[in-house]
């Protein structure tokens, strides 16, 4: 029986016990990773595994089951004890399948790469990153290098008789490296994952980014206390607009719980930017046709020359909203669905790195972030950072052990990109420059 039958046939189970209506998802996957430190091989991991999840509606009740074990000789007993919890958990006036889900589209998005490398084959990709990394002048010392492969198949059926599959592959390579000595250590890293290993970043050119990273921080000050202009590196930025896909995420909005909860239609970020949210990218690391409750996706400006447009929606927030899915679902087994973007973007501007930069007397530029100090009811944004300084125009000496304090809202409306954007992360943002925030140094 393929996987479309078998969770078809749970479904069917489901309407037998009781169910109203039902959705059942089939995550099956294989994965092979290794892992080298210091020119041995430490580690080599190949997983297999199915794990499938079963939602029931009794009326307005709700209730999930979960398995890792797919036999479908249980699966009258799984499909019992589902709407047995269904009839006795509260009723969830905003529970019920997706009124937006449509039979899924032919259209190639190119995410399942038939090259499947071999455990010797990941090995020589680890050790070439770690030798790149460990040759650059100053490295002193390794975490390890890794190198991975995945292939994962998602099934869904639902009793209003939408059924879809979708299969991807990833490919990855990492290294972690330290530099200096004693107190003076300073460690850092670099890393690729893409769909298809032709995409993939040479191993070398990843381990010699990786040690020179860390070797440039060697000797970081502390600046002094003071607002100052900011720029994010291309691998941080992108987390400025994670905060902002999670202050439009629809349960939040429906729940009254973030910052932006008044701000749709409203300009929050200067003219002439805009953030997308591309599900149908060509071999994109989110990319996918349908979401985890089967409604289509499409691309979607988020931001429009500044302007919150929409929020991000499943079902559920949406008729919490009184609005439409925007396809923005996503789901595991033992949960219900929840709004999270896909392949998420701030799109480039006109000026170059240097240019960006080239009128800050004094400033910051930000390589890395530590911590999650962000308060999403009021927008406080507090994190630790490292990186350099900026003087006359140009990076400087390396600091590190310095918080850098805002307030979201104000950030938004205070950034300009520069143009060298790179889909790399899933989430992804040219550098970004940011006037007056707070430093805390010395």
């Amino acid at each position: 029986m393929n996987s479309l039958d078998l969770v078809s046939d749970l479904i069917a189970r489901a309407r037998a016990a009781g169910a109203d209506a039902a959705d059942a998802v089939l995550f099956s996957g294989a994965s092979l990773s290794v892992q080298r430190r210091l020119g041995e091989t430490e580690h080599v991991e190949r997983a297999e595994g199915r794990d499938l999840g079963l939602r029931v509606f009794v009326g307005r009740h709700a209730a999930i089951v979960s398995s890792s074990t797919v036999d479908p000789a249980g699966f009258a007993a799984l499909a019992e004890r589902a709407v047995a919890m269904a009839r006795v958990v509260p009723e969830d006036p905003y529970a019920g399948l997706a009124d937006t889900a449509a039979p899924p589209e032919d259209v190639a998005l190119d995410l399942a790469d038939p090259a499947e490398p071999d455990a010797a084959e990941l090995i020589a990709r680890a050790a070439a990153a770690e030798d790149a990394a460990r040759a650059v002048p100053g490295v002193t010392n390794s975490e390890g290098a890794e190198a991975g492969y995945g292939r994962a198949d998602a099934v869904l059926v639902t009793s209003a008789g939408f059924a879809g599959r979708a299969v991807r592959t990833s490919h990855s390579v990492s290294a972690s490296v330290i530099a200096g000595t004693g107190t003076g250590m300073q460690r850092d890293y670099d890393y690729c994952s893409t769909v298809h290993l032709s995409d993939l970043d040479d191993p070398v050119a990843i381990g010699r980014s990786a040690g020179e990273r860390a070797v440039a921080r060697l000797n970081p000050i502390r600046p002094k206390t003071g607002r100052l202009p900011v720029i994010y590196d291309p691998r941080v930025a992108g987390g400025l607009v994670g905060h902002f896909a999670s202050a439009i995420n629809g349960a939040s909005i429906a729940r009254g719980t973030s910052f932006l909860r008044d701000k749709l239609g409203q300009r929050l970020f200067a003219a002439g930017i805009d953030i997308h949210d591309d599900p149908r990218r060509v071999r994109g690391l989110r990319s996918r046709i349908f979401d985890g409750e089967g409604t289509p996706t499409r691309a979607r400006k988020l931001i429009e020359d500044g302007v919150l447009t929409t929020w991000l929606l499943d079902s559920r927030s949406a008729r919490q909203l009184g609005l439409v899915s925007t396809g923005h679902a996503a789901r595991g087994t033992s949960g219900p669905p929840s709004p999270s973007p896909t392949n998420l973007y701030l799109a480039p501007g006109k000026l170059t790195p240097a240019e960006l930069m080239a009128d800050i007397k004094e400033g910051i530029y930000i390589t890395e972030l530590i911590g999650m100090g962000i308060n999403g009811v009021t927008g406080d944004y507090s994190r630790g950072a490292a990186g350099f300084m900026i003087r006359d125009g140009v990076l400087a000496e390396p600091v590190a052990e310095i918080t850098i304090a805002g307030n979201l809202i104000e950030m938004f409306a205070n950034l300009t990109p520069a143009n060298d954007l790179r889909f790399r992360r899933g989430t992804d943002a040219p550098s970004l420059r940011i006037e007056g925030l707070t430093i805390a140094g010395s």
